[in-house]
């Protein structure tokens, strides 16, 4: 997937409303990763998650909708979409769990290796995060930057609350200071990386 020119938007946000921001991570947003590795590859070294993080709260994988159980063999492709969570209730969480006993039961819609091994390049995927990832691993992703499109931001600043804008400290838009709550008269270009974190003494 070609990716056009991006822009960067850097926020300053209060410290207790960053959670705002946690939406994008359960819609979904791009990471640049080299592709044709398999998922535990990604987590390890583009994401930054160690083997016992991913052991001890990634409970459920979906790798282009289709649950994975084998991390080591599950291959990333260019464009592919990466879902991560925590442990899910009842019997559909237990099902769709990875490595879990109940996994046999979903044998047909089970992410499986094709035996191939895919070329290697740089790429990029969808990433979403849900339930406890999304507060573990939502202010590290903001801070590193995430990428979005243009639309997903413009519908995210039209739904915002009233007191969402008195929480925003500051905002620049390729290191040109912009108001953010005029956002309706700003041009941003078709793709962005947002980065967004705590104020200093928030």
């Amino acid at each position: 997937m070609k990716i056009q020119q991006v822009g960067k938007l850097n926020l300053k946000i209060a410290g207790d409303k960053i959670h705002f921001f946690f939406s994008f991570l359960r819609q979904g947003f791009m990471v640049e990763t080299p592709v044709g590795c398999s998922v535990k590859t990604m987590l390890n070294n583009t994401l930054g998650m160690d083997d016992h993080y991913v052991e001890d709260r990634i409970k459920t994988i979906f790798l282009d909708a289709k649950p994975v159980d084998d991390i080591n063999t599950a291959c990333i492709k260019d464009e592919s979409v990466l879902a991560l969570s925590g442990a899910m209730p009842g019997l559909a969480g237990a099902t769709l769990r990875r490595g879990g006993q109940l996994a046999s039961f979903r044998g047909s819609i089970s992410c499986r290796s094709d035996g191939k091994s895919a070329l290697s390049q740089e790429g990029h995927i969808v990433v979403k995060l849900f339930n406890l990832l999304v507060s573990d691993l939502g202010p590290i992703f903001l801070k590193q930057g995430i990428l979005l499109e243009k639309k997903q931001l413009e519908d995210f600043l039209g739904s915002r609350p009233a007191d969402f804008w008195p929480s925003l400290k500051s905002a620049y838009l390729d290191s040109h200071k912009i108001k953010l709550d005029t956002w309706s008269e700003i041009a941003f270009p078709d793709l962005l990386l947002l980065v967004a974190e705590p104020s200093e003494g928030s």
